[in-house]
């Protein structure tokens, strides 16, 4: 069993299992009851997203510093509950179910998607590509 880490509207791959949307805002133009079928996720957990500050910080990051910078302040948002906690049971989760938590963003090295990576595996989650 396992976590993968995804890109939110790419086609799901086999075994990938409940894809969880970690991002502030659903998908625009696209009808609620599609976002499942449509490959952007079956459950929307925001809890794991990015504050709108944050966020922002991470979208205008274009030097290492900048990036720096929203990687400190997204990671201190994930160190407060119910982040840490959300974390922890994901974590747990991934030992015993498959599923796959991601955002939209196409690059996941300039995106949370890779810190959110890191924090499940520093929890003892399975992660994989």
């Amino acid at each position: 069993m396992s976590v993968r880490i995804v890109r939110l509207g790419s086609p799901r791959s086999p075994g990938e299992g409940t894809r969880i949307g970690t991002v502030r805002r659903p998908p625009r133009g696209v009808p609620k009851a599609e976002f499942a079928s449509q490959d952007w996720y079956d459950v929307w957990f925001p809890t794991l997203a990015p504050s709108l500050e944050t966020m922002k910080l991470g979208l205008a990051a274009k030097t290492p510093a900048q990036w720096n910078a929203f990687s400190r302040k997204y990671l201190a948002e994930m160190a407060a509950p119910p982040a840490r906690d959300a974390i922890a049971l994901l974590a747990v989760l991934s030992h015993s179910t498959d599923f796959s938590v991601g955002c939209y963003c196409e690059d996941e090295t300039h995106c949370h998607r890779s810190l959110l990576r890191r924090l499940l595996a520093e929890h003892g989650a399975e992660v994989t590509r």
